[in-house]
């Protein structure tokens, strides 16, 4: 059995714990950015290699080395969005062995004084920008892991668009060196030039906010929260829809026949290690619910244009299937129930009458639970008075799948 590869935290400064110096000085192959290596003092004989570009062919590199001592350094926790999280994906737990300096998360956390109870850390780094929507919410204290020097007027801007003008920056660069410094401008105020490349930014966000409900993790944002046609799950019914999909981390959901995506998009909001593809034959949707995606803060989403059943062949397992629109094409929901991993959830919707036929069937043949749906809603009738007026009535019907034994 060969050596594990030693995933090895350094600082800033270059500073080594006693057991990563141990380790970078043993090693036949160290691996790493060119800043990291040439922080570390030369070994006789030893192979340095940066990392490969494109950083997919990281596999060759270890196969080329396999069964040498392999060390690669990394920036501070290699574990805290780097690249000891890609090695033991790629390898197993088994084959890595970590060795963490203090992280610039942590850095960052004293140098602003706040505990990790009271902040959340959001990495931009090969991220859309648009992540960050989901964690804006009035007095939070956010760190934002930032991909280089301009990532802090990107997020000053959307800050401020999303109407949390007056939320303080900070840029915290260079964290744990000589060089290390600070600056601090407000989102909606004038942005300074010529920051560090490296650097952890810091979010007291302050203001009213923009837009309905857009803070809310709760399943149900308004309905206006959504661009849409008309095409679209319901703020009450999709508030019902989700509570039985029952968003978990890690899990999937398949959104069959999205309309404006608002069930995938909720789903994605629940959680950030969620996953969603959301389903739609007409393209002009399949683009709105891209935009609808990226306005709520879960860019992440994909859009699969296609008709279903056909468009599911390809997709992954689902957690979770929502039908939302199209339940009565042929074979759909046989083909949905049959895709579902061992204890998923089912739910799909109707209003017409051929669609709730459809579904009460399902419900006598496989069990599950069948609900009707009806929802009214005050509305003025003229001069004083205001009056009931009921939404169409929607059935929907949820299934588990057994889960195994």
């Amino acid at each position: 059995m060969g050596h594990p590869i030693a995933v090895v935290g350094i600082g800033a400064d270059g500073h080594l714990s006693p057991t990563a110096r141990a380790l970078v000085g043993g090693a036949e192959v160290l691996l790493g950015g060119e800043r990291h290596l040439a922080l570390v003092p030369a070994v006789p004989g030893q192979v340095r290699r940066p990392w490969p570009r494109p950083f997919g062919a990281l596999p060759g590199v270890l196969a080329e080395h396999a069964g040498r001592r392999v060390v690669a350094l990394a920036s501070g926790d290699p574990l805290v969005s780097g690249v000891g999280t890609t090695l033991v994906r790629m390898l197993g737990a088994d084959a890595v062995e970590v060795v963490p300096a203090v992280s610039s998360v942590s850095l960052a956390r004293a140098r602003m004084g706040w505990s990790a109870e009271e902040s959340a850390v959001v990495t931009l780094v090969g991220r859309d920008v648009d992540a960050l929507r989901r964690e804006l919410s009035p007095g939070r204290r956010l760190l934002v892991l930032s991909s280089d020097e301009t990532t802090p007027a990107a997020v000053a801007q959307l800050v401020a668009d999303a109407g949390f003008g007056a939320t303080t920056l900070t840029v915290l660069g260079d964290l744990g060196s000589a060089a290390e410094s600070r600056t601090s401008f407000v989102a909606g105020g004038e942005r300074p030039d010529n920051l560090p490349r490296l650097h952890v930014l810091a979010l007291d966000i302050a203001g009213p906010g923009a837009g309905p409900g857009a803070a809310s993790w709760a399943a149900g944002l308004p309905d206006d929260a959504f661009e849409h046609d008309g095409q679209l799950t319901k703020r009450d019914v999709r508030a019902s829809a989700l509570a039985r999909l029952a968003p978990r981390p890690g899990a999937l959901l398949w959104d069959v026949g999205a309309g404006a995506g608002s069930v995938a998009i909720e789903w994605l909001r629940a959680h950030p290690l969620t996953t969603a593809v959301a389903i739609e034959s007409d393209e002009e949707r399949a683009e709105r619910i891209g935009r609808n995606a990226r306005r709520l803060g879960v860019p992440r989403l994909e859009v699969v244009t296609g008709r279903a059943p056909d468009a599911l062949a390809v997709l992954p397992t689902p957690d979770a299937v929502f039908v939302g629109g199209g339940a009565t094409a042929a074979g759909l929901l046989d083909r949905c129930r049959e895709a579902l991993a061992a204890g998923g959830r089912l739910v799909a919707h109707g209003v017409t009458l051929e669609t709730e036929r459809l579904l009460t069937d399902a419900f006598h043949t496989h069990g599950g639970e069948l609900t009707r749906l009806a929802v009214e809603h005050v509305t003025p009738l003229g001069g004083r008075f205001t009056g009931w007026t009921p939404a169409r009535a929607v059935v929907q019907w949820a299934w588990t799948k057994e889960a195994a034994r």
